[in-house]
């Protein structure tokens, strides 16, 4: 169940419209970067988590609520720059056609509105999202998910000059900064959570390859003694090794195909 409250999350203000900053922002909404992303997947994260683990749905739900206040921000931000305050009719076709020089949907499907699109006004989809049930493999993903919008954030604020656009993001980048930590907090709060899931018996593993950096270069080259080849693994269950070779084995060749598909080669 969700509530609205018609106040924003944070103040959005512009001091001068910019419809390609506006278009620009578009990404911190629709893009894999953005907000609709985040806030859809810790939703599905948090409605696969069981009662076993309540604090933890909560977390998600939580910020899952709060990114869709970020989207409500940066929809206004659009809108903002994107709507000037033209004089007169002439100057009003001429804003028009300053919003569309960057994205014309902008101004012929949406009215000088956002969009659930990135910045090239393609539609946001789904298969940005990652909610596989396991809840250590969906955090690491959210870690990442929100480094990456951080790292859109901090580019929008090195973009503009206008000090309300960048009041906005330094809100964003520093929630950003939390949610980063929260989920490597949460991480840590569980029981072995690498590798994941954690639940498979690594006694079932092929032994020999387990914890090997494996070299995939066409002649052997020497051990680079790197973290990742050397040491013990950061699970503590193993120590790194280095393959200087794949191990190889069998032909790439196909079965027959059955006479029904009609793959016979013909000659």
């Amino acid at each position: 169940m969700y509530y609205h409250e018609p106040e924003l999350q944070y103040e959005v203000t512009v001091e001068e419209p910019d419809p390609h900053f506006a278009s620009l922002l578009q990404q911190a909404i629709g893009g894999v970067e953005g907000e609709m992303r985040v806030a859809l997947q810790y939703m599905f994260q948090s409605w696969s988590i069981p009662a076993t683990h309540e604090p933890y749905r909560n977390l998600l739900m939580e910020t899952a609520t709060e990114e869709l206040g970020h989207i409500e921000m940066l929809a206004s931000a659009v809108t903002k720059n994107l709507r000037g305050s033209p004089k007169s009719p002439d100057e009003d076709i001429e804003a028009a056609r300053s919003a569309t020089e960057q994205n014309p949907r902008q101004f012929l499907s949406a009215g000088e509105s956002a969009m659930p699109v990135d910045s090239n006004g393609v539609p946001f989809t789904g298969g940005y999202i990652v909610a596989s049930g396991n809840l250590a493999g969906d955090l690491y993903a959210n870690v990442m998910a929100e480094a990456t919008g951080r790292t859109l954030a901090t580019r929008l604020w090195e973009y503009t000059d206008d000090p309300g656009m960048k009041d906005m993001l330094s809100y964003l980048i520093a929630r950003d900064t939390m949610h980063q930590n929260q989920w490597l907090a949460a991480l840590e709060s569980l029981d072995d959570p690498v590798p994941v899931p954690g639940s498979f018996p690594q006694s079932e593993e092929n032994q020999e390859v387990n914890y090997s950096f494996m070299s995939t270069r066409r002649n052997p080259r020497e051990d680079p003694e790197q973290p990742w080849t050397t040491g013990s693994s950061p699970d503590g269950k193993g120590e790194f090794s280095f393959l200087a070779e794949q191990p190889g084995g069998n032909e790439v060749v196909a079965p027959d195909p059955d006479s029904v598909t009609h793959d016979e080669p013909e000659g």
